[in-house]
């Protein structure tokens, strides 16, 4: 007895059941969801480390400024100081309005000597700050004569000083005690300075005129 096997499904004439496209599967809602929560949480992100980096760089731009006031403080404390010339008495090596820069640190190391322009506390007031020249240290004698000005019986260079700057007075002999100093301008017939207020205690030298920056065209160093 011969067996038949069943019949098979006819296929559509011209059909090729590989070419069938594959049936469409319908997304998941839930994965929509997730996508569009992450697209949305991209911009957020960014935004969050851009802020992060902002705030980095304002620290650091904090603490850059705060250490440059710090060394200015130190410096004006203890190096150098700007300082601006009131009066015509160290005319005219000095004028009105000239702004210096002077140092403070230098006579920590050594004394104040002969011909040095000083920033000086006034001696009867020292809430007032002058401007001079030195002339004469301790254990110095000192003399003017005629406006002619002596130091142990020599007379001192002052070609600094022009004829009509010069004074007719006469003061000394006088042997300044330690630890003073002896201070003129060099506009002598218009300066008020140890001739008339004495001698100026070493601790009461703030510290050496060391530039003259403004005006521009006359900037120099002394």
């Amino acid at each position: 007895m011969r067996l038949e096997e069943p019949a098979s499904e006819d296929l559509a004439p011209g059909l090729d059941t590989a070419a069938m496209p594959a049936a469409s599967v319908p997304a998941d809602p839930a994965l929509q969801l997730t996508d569009a929560a992450v697209a949305a949480e991209a911009p957020g992100s960014r935004a969050l480390v851009l802020l992060g980096q902002l705030r980095y760089e304002l620290i650091a731009w904090f603490k850059t400024l705060a250490s440059a006031a710090v060394y200015a403080t130190l410096i004006v404390t203890f190096g150098f100081q700007v300082a601006r010339v009131e009066g015509m008495s160290m005319a005219p090596t000095l004028e009105d309005q000239d702004r210096l820069i002077v140092n403070k640190l230098i006579y920590r190391f050594e004394s104040p000597r002969r011909s040095d322009i000083v920033m000086l506390y006034y001696p009867l007031d020292p809430d007032k700050s002058f401007v001079k020249r030195v002339i004469g240290e301790e254990g110095d004698t000192v003399r003017v004569v005629d406006g002619r000005v002596y130091v142990n019986d020599v007379p001192v260079p002052d070609d600094y000083v022009p004829s009509e700057y010069r004074s007719h007075d006469d003061w000394g002999p006088q042997v300044i005690p330690e630890g003073y100093y002896f201070v003129m301008g060099d506009h002598r017939n218009n300066s008020s300075d140890s001739r008339h207020w004495g001698y100026v205690p070493k601790k009461y030298i703030i510290g050496k005129v060391q530039l003259r920056w403004w005006p521009i065209p006359t900037a120099r160093v002394f």
